[in-house]
């Protein structure tokens, strides 16, 4: 899987997204500059392209941040309770604060989401049968019971209607203005790329890293604080995203092996095309409306799941 065409892929893509929407734009209004054309493209088009982007790379590296570190193929933000703990946060955020700022809410989201991912990690350890599959349904177990407590704490403070709008991924709402905490994702991406070997040896265990030097708790600890703060960042901006950061370093792995450095710009770039692929494929499936891009990743995402289920078995 050659990343210039990934490359190549994703910059046509990103030419469809921009002209994809319920006002027609053409190339022919933004040559001549016509106003209302581009005040879509400045305000909206655009917002909206950027954030899918790079949800889609941080969402996916999350992922194969979390593949290594666990050693299981079948472990994401989404099955290790790290999305379900940022919603929890989001909810107790406004429980506390009626009208919490994207600081408080930001803070509570990461700090649940951390504290839901250590939980994990910690029961991950006290497993002695380490199934490829087990894994997962432990994570997506707590993940369902720390989801039907914000569920419950949303209702019995009547925020359920807040809370279910993070339950649905959803670009619909992105202007400029309600996408820039994305940016946070950048440094935290271009940080996993500089540590993307270290990732690769303490994918090899923790006996193994230590007797080759490995600082192994400390870089683990240092994935797990990536993983937390970009699916905090992304529930807040957009919502949750779910299978992005299961099936897309799954595919790259069968291509390009388990290297975290030989693989991480591919996962970044494919991340990126599939969530913006999923997100023209929802704007015309029934337009002039817009299907939720947590329905369309959820739904797509789960027959690639079951043939990444079904081809493990099998091979």
């Amino acid at each position: 899987m050659k990343n210039k065409y990934l490359l190549l892929f994703l910059v046509i893509l990103s030419i469809i997204s921009i002209f994809i929407g319920v006002k027609e734009v053409t190339f022919a209004d933004i040559l001549s500059l016509q106003d209302q054309a581009v005040l879509i493209i400045l305000q909206s088009r655009i917002p909206r392209l950027i954030s899918i982007i790079v949800a889609g790379m941080s969402m996916s590296i999350c992922g194969l941040i979390m593949q290594q570190i666990t050693r299981n193929k079948f472990v994401s933000p989404t099955t290790a309770a790290t999305i379900d703990s940022a919603r929890l946060g989001m909810v107790v955020s406004l429980i506390f604060f009626s009208s919490a700022s994207t600081f408080h809410k930001m803070a509570f989201s990461f700090s649940f989401a951390l504290a839901g991912t250590f939980l994990f990690m910690t029961i991950l350890k006290r497993i002695k049968q380490k199934g490829t599959i087990l894994i997962p349904l432990l994570g997506i177990m707590l993940g369902n019971v720390i989801d039907s407590t914000a569920t419950f704490f949303a209702y019995r403070y009547d925020l359920i209607q807040s809370a279910n709008s993070w339950l649905q991924g959803n670009f619909a709402m992105i202007i400029k203005g309600r996408y820039e905490l994305l940016y946070l994702s950048i440094p935290l991406v271009i940080l996993a790329f500089l540590y993307s070997n270290k990732f690769t040896v303490a994918g090899m265990g923790e006996d193994f890293s230590i007797n080759l030097g490995l600082n192994y708790k400390q870089v683990v600890n240092i994935g797990i604080i990536i993983v937390s703060i970009i699916s905090s960042v992304v529930v807040i901006t957009v919502g949750r995203i779910p299978f992005l950061g299961l099936i897309v370093p799954n595919i790259v792995s069968i291509y390009q092996g388990d290297h975290l450095k030989k693989s991480i710009w591919a996962t970044a770039l494919l991340g990126a095309n599939f969530l913006l692929a999923c997100d023209i494929l929802s704007r015309i499936i029934i337009f002039p409306y817009e299907i939720p891009i947590g329905l369309v990743v959820g739904v797509i995402g789960s027959f690639i799941f079951l043939y990444l289920l079904i081809r493990r078995r099998t091979a």
